[in-house]
């Protein structure tokens, strides 16, 4: 670490900081998995954090660290969500005052009802807060097979705004291709370009291949097993390989396309391998895997990607103009155009032929992470939350 960093840690005014998130404990999808880094890394640096969130009794590690809120059923819609991997709190105002009472500073992480009160509760008592973007319309949208219908995506920002960021003199983006988009859509507030960073135990590392890995190449992509994720053309890209038999393909995650995908894997004689993997199994099979592949048509960063190409992993992006993961690409070789199966399988083939080049490219990719940071991202939020601070008086 930086004697910058250290010495701005030193001086930094300790704060009492809520994180007000629909979903805080179970650790099933990136967005929650940062939410929880980010506080643990606030708690590092000397702050109080809570969270207000749905959750049970025994999710609470320490005593008063949460203010639990209950589930909030949504007709109709409860299966798709939860299959999702997301759940809604339901809104108790006499539970959201207490917990923004105690607070110095309000961090709102999701746009939905939860916030929305928490915002008109916060207004009224008069505590600062700052909100995050972290849902993509087309995360909503490609669930029901909307997501290239531009009206309807519009629609969604627009909402957004009306609803949450137009209350929000300070928002946290987690890329500048999320930040063009809010200023595309019309939002005028303060946009803090801040990576959600990546956890510094993904690493440069390597581990000899075994089980069903050995002396195949390991094909990875991490990520929700969902429309917008495109896993489909991936296997697509896999089956049409000059080196399909040797290569083993891993997606990792789970979510409401893991039949269809299994299915079409078979269909296409793909050997392919589908499990959600705790953090310390993704570490290792990160360090067995020998190419990461991220298809997705849409992300605001990605954190999945990152990670895999800290811990040593080329990666093949797909080029979407609704995606921000097309940044992290440090050259050509590491971009396909997106939903092409075609193309993706010729960047396959090209990693598979050239072994000297990827190897080189492992350790540049794995340096180019240092930049992400999680300790140094998460003190560019709490300038976020001093200036919002300051700005209340």
């Amino acid at each position: 670490m930086s004697l910058f960093i250290i010495i701005f840690k030193r001086n930094v005014k300790q704060m009492k900081i809520l994180l007000v998130t629909d979903q805080f404990y179970s650790a099933n999808n990136g967005m929650t998995i940062s939410a929880r880094r980010f506080a643990q890394v606030l708690r590092g640096h000397g702050h109080t954090v809570r969270v207000l969130s749905y959750g049970q009794k025994e999710d609470v590690v320490q005593e008063g660290e949460a203010y639990l809120l209950k589930k909030q059923y949504i007709p109709v819609f409860d299966k798709l969500i939860s299959s999702q991997g997301m759940t809604f709190a339901k809104a108790d105002d006499e539970i959201i005052t207490q917990a923004i009472r105690w607070a110095d500073i309000v961090h709102f992480l999701v746009p939905f009802a939860l916030s929305h009160h928490g915002i008109k509760i916060a207004r009224e008592l008069k505590v600062p807060y700052t909100a995050a973007f972290h849902v993509q319309p087309e995360n909503i949208t490609a669930s029901i097979y909307m997501a290239n219908l531009n009206l309807v995506n519009d629609g969604i920002y627009k909402w957004f705004h009306h609803y949450i960021y137009k209350y929000c003199s300070h928002i946290h983006c987690p890329s500048n291709f999320i930040a063009q988009e809010l200023r595309k859509a019309g939002y005028t507030e303060k946009l803090h370009v801040i990576s959600n960073g990546i956890d510094p135990d993904f690493q440069y590392r390597k581990l000899p291949k075994s089980g069903e890995f050995a002396g195949k190449f390991v094909i990875l992509m991490v990520g929700r097993l969902s429309n917008e994720k495109r896993q489909d053309v991936l296997i697509r890209a896999v089956a049409q390989s000059k080196y399909r038999q040797e290569i083993k393909l891993v997606l990792a995650g789970k979510g409401p396309r893991k039949d269809a995908l299994i299915k079409l894997a078979q269909k296409c004689g793909v050997d392919m391998k589908t499990d959600f993997f705790l953090k310390p199994d993704l570490l290792d099979l990160i360090a067995m895997s020998d190419l990461y592949v991220h298809a997705a048509d849409m992300e605001i960063e990605a954190m999945s990607c990152m990670e895999a190409f800290a811990g040593g992993l080329v990666p093949v992006i797909a080029d979407s103009k609704k995606s921000a993961t097309p940044q992290f690409a440090l050259d050509e070789r590491s971009l396909f155009e997106a939903g092409s199966s075609k193309a993706l399988a010729q960047r396959i083939d090209y990693w598979i032929e050239h072994e000297q080049e990827r190897k080189e490219m492992e350790y540049a990719y794995s340096s180019f992470a240092a930049q992400y940071n999680l300790d140094r991202c998460v003190l560019q939020a709490e300038e976020m939350f001093a200036e919002a601070i300051r700005e209340r008086g």
